[in-house]
């Protein structure tokens, strides 16, 4: 069996089989690695690239009102239709 027949099966799990699948594969690498256990709520800093990525997407400009995120959906569209 390869990778790919595991992913395929994996998928046709139910979500609380693929949860469950998923906390044995962690506890499974902790073990064999013995790495630490973290909470969820603690987060590594990011590094290299991702670093560089902070703030990226912030403008000082408030938020698009619906009316101009449907405008700008309507012209995406029609860009991709031409």
């Amino acid at each position: 069996m390869n990778l790919r027949d595991v992913q395929d099966q994996a998928l046709q799990l139910s979500d609380r089989d693929r949860l469950e699948l998923i906390s044995v594969l962690i506890n499974s690498l902790r073990h064999a690695q013995s790495l630490p256990q973290r909470s969820l709520t603690s987060h590594p800093k990011p590094q290299g690239v991702a670093q560089s990525l902070i703030g990226i997407a912030k403008i000082d400009a408030p938020p698009p009102t619906d009316a101009e995120v449907k405008a700008m959906l309507v012209e995406r569209r029609d860009r991709q239709l031409l």
